[in-house]
């Protein structure tokens, strides 16, 4: 039996057992069966000292680990959840709020949004409200992501780069380069835009996970 199983498009079924643990987001168990049991966890998966900076700067988001041998009902305030596997290739770079739930056996760390465009980066970070760091994902395991309407790949490459609204961004593995560049849309031009007219471009080899919404958690 696989390791998450879709009961719908907002809830998700998970087996724990020996070998199979996971962390999950606080508040987001819906139900289980079997001998389960949820602890509070600081770390997550991650260092301490990543796991401190995230603290101070605001932006930790409460976990559990999850452990003992069921079936575990995972949904989040009745947001889409996709379902993410790793194969151990590549790295998946995701707010943290966005995590659901994620198998223990993946290395889980923090990435400061300058060592992506620098002074760019962490400007990034502000002007979009995904703060100063992101979750990174490494390894061979599932993860679950939350999203607004669902999500849909968009496949980078480099003779194709792709442009995001900042709003819509869920994710992206691989490869890739971003920066944030700006851009006269079709909201500015009609009246409907904030007047800030930003986009996420990304660039190299991956895939962008983008929401079908601009709100965010």
């Amino acid at each position: 039996m696989p390791g998450y199983q879709s009961i719908n498009s907002k809830m998700l079924q998970v087996r724990v057992g020996p070998g199979h643990e996971v962390y999950s987001r606080r508040g987001a168990m819906l139900g289980y069966t079997g001998p389960v049991s949820f602890a509070p966890s600081a770390t997550a998966g991650q260092g301490l000292g990543q796991t401190l900076g995230r603290a101070v700067a605001g932006e930790r988001t409460s976990m559990m680990h999850v452990t003992g041998q069921g079936q575990v009902m995972f949904g989040y305030a009745g947001m889409e959840v996709t379902t993410v596997e790793l194969d151990g290739s590549d790295t998946l770079y995701v707010e943290a709020d966005r995590l659901l739930v994620h198998d223990a056996s993946l290395q889980v760390g923090t990435m400061f949004m300058g060592e992506q465009g620098g002074v760019r980066g962490v400007i990034r970070g502000a002007v979009t409200g995904q703060g100063l760091f992101t979750t990174t994902l490494t390894g061979q395991g599932s993860c679950a992501l939350l999203s607004h309407g669902g999500v849909m790949e968009m496949p980078i490459t480099p003779q194709r780069p792709v442009h995001v609204d900042p709003q819509a961004y869920v994710g992206h593995r691989g490869q890739v380069q971003n920066k944030l560049s700006t851009a006269v849309g079709l909201r500015d031009l009609v009246g409907r835009g904030s007047g800030e007219a930003f986009q996420l471009e990304l660039s190299g080899t991956g895939v962008v996970y983008v929401q079908a919404s601009e709100r965010k958690i």
